[in-house]
């Protein structure tokens, strides 16, 4: 990062004991609403994509990249976000967090803030699946799956509402599942996670859709992801059935009878990004 302005480092320049991170979160939240009230010509576009360091957010930050955005990817897995910051270059930024942290997610917020770039896009691609049977009721997995796919969705999108809201324009994208539309078996806890988001999508909607932010809700299939990868392998090893196997099975239930590649997601994005306004309705896309 030799060549770029001082303020784009790697990602072990954020740290929480450098600012913004060591900022109160008032402070923090003025930053994000002094920055997008000021005149700022020529101020680069940014986003927010959680669960950027693989799958579906890494996708879409790459996109957002080509496209000359400023991409902050936030993630607990610090490594995988640091390697793809390494691939992104430097216009992407790795924020180290947890999305069921709102100091976390506000920190993130306020670091592409203060380059004078505040998150005009959120995607929240943040996610966890795990299957469990309704009983024995695992509780465990039922907190932390809500936590993570729904509270996550939340914090991120108050998050950056403010500073969308202020600019009068903005898009909230979720990458919720085909799982917000219907049930399957095993998987209560992730079905009632992303039914909570697309509920959560609603309601935003209706509240700001008006105002000139956006609100999409993607509801892909089973990926091609690392995600899905985990699902074969849990299959596998409570069943009689080969890897192999499992992937077929998996895939014949999208209806293109295959999993479906991360970049495809992340185009069907890009093409919805800024494409309608005043609208009290979030965009649902199977």
């Amino acid at each position: 990062y030799a060549e770029t302005p001082s303020f784009w480092a790697p990602a072990g320049a954020w740290r929480p004991d450098r600012a913004p991170f060591g900022v109160p979160p008032d402070a923090r939240r003025a930053t994000v609403l002094a920055m997008a009230t000021s005149p700022q010509p020529e101020s680069p576009r940014a986003a927010l994509v959680t669960g950027g360091g693989g799958g579906v957010g890494r996708a879409v930050a790459a996109r957002l990249v080509e496209n000359g955005w400023l991409v902050g990817l936030l993630g607990r897995d610090a490594r995988r976000l640091e390697a793809a910051v390494g691939e992104l270059g430097a216009r992407a930024f790795a924020f180290p967090g947890d999305v069921t942290k709102r100091d976390d997610v506000e920190a993130a917020v306020a670091s592409l803030a203060d380059q004078g770039a505040a998150p005009r896009v959120l995607i929240h691609a943040a996610g966890l699946a795990r299957s469990s049977a309704v009983l024995p009721p695992d509780d465990e997995l039922w907190d932390a799956t809500m936590a993570v796919n729904a509270t996550g969705a939340w914090i991120g999108a108050t998050a950056c509402l403010p500073a969308m809201l202020a600019e009068g324009d903005g898009d909230i994208v979720f990458i919720a599942s085909t799982a917000a539309l219907r049930g399957y078996r095993y998987t209560a806890a992730y079905v009632a996670s992303k039914h909570a988001v697309l509920g959560l999508a609603r309601a935003l909607a209706a509240d700001v859709g008006p105002k000139g932010v956006r609100v999409h809700v993607v509801c892909p299939g089973f990926l091609d992801t690392p995600m899905t990868d985990q699902t074969v392998a849990r299959i596998v090893a409570t069943s009689r059935l080969d890897a192999a196997a499992v992937r077929a099975s998996l895939a014949a239930m999208n209806r293109s009878g295959r999993l479906i590649r991360p970049e495809e997601v992340a185009e069907l994005i890009l093409t919805r990004l800024h494409d309608s306004v005043d609208d009290p309705e979030p965009a649902v896309l199977e």
